[in-house]
């Protein structure tokens, strides 16, 4: 099998790339630049006509969209131990990643106060579990893409997200983590403030 994943360094795209570290498969990066309009390019709108980052090719077929992509991996390398394997906390996985992905992710985009609200939720939500689920998945992936993302704009102060921070501190131990900062900082961010 062939995976080839379309980047843009600190983008929604990351937590794929984690998430395919975390996996330890043979991936291919193709990183795009956001700022040079690549996603908007003839070639890239052939593959993706939503021109945007993530996309991952699985052996030339298109997948798109962040929980997309983490819930194929997660189920394809179950050994990796990525998604529960009881249909509740695959139920409450996906309520994470739906969460993420149409309340926090656009909150900023409303203003600072309301993304504070947002992510005050968010740190209610996660409570003093080490985990989003309880243990490691792909809604921490999700999570922690976001709170890395926008953490600095947000610039909480001491107590402010405590769990969020915790969890973002237990994220950027993690070796897969590691690993995509280190390789996405060689290639370089472009991200708007």
């Amino acid at each position: 099998m062939t995976l080839t994943l379309y980047l843009a360094p600190g983008a929604s795209s990351m937590a794929p790339h984690i998430a395919l570290h975390e996996v330890g498969v043979p991936f291919e990066r193709r990183p795009v630049s956001l700022a040079k309009k690549d996603t908007r390019t003839p070639e890239f709108l052939a593959i993706n006509p939503a021109g945007k980052v993530p996309t991952l090719l699985i052996d030339g077929r298109v997948l798109t969209e962040v929980a997309a992509i983490l819930y194929y991996l997660a189920r394809r390398y179950p050994d990796a131990g990525l998604l529960p394997g009881d249909i509740e906390a695959q139920a409450q996985a996906i309520s994470w990643m739906s969460f993420i992905a149409s309340t926090l992710h656009p909150a900023r985009r409303q203003g600072l106060e309301h993304a504070r609200t947002v992510y005050a939720l968010a740190d209610q939500m996660l409570g003093d579990r080490d985990w989003a689920l309880g243990s490691y998945s792909i809604a921490d992936i999700h999570l922690f893409r976001l709170f890395w993302r926008f953490r600095n704009s947000l610039n909480p102060g001491p107590g402010e997200f405590p769990h969020l921070v915790a969890h973002y501190e237990r994220m950027m131990a993690r070796p897969a983590v590691k690993r995509t900062i280190e390789v996405e900082s060689a290639i370089g961010y472009e991200l708007p403030a």
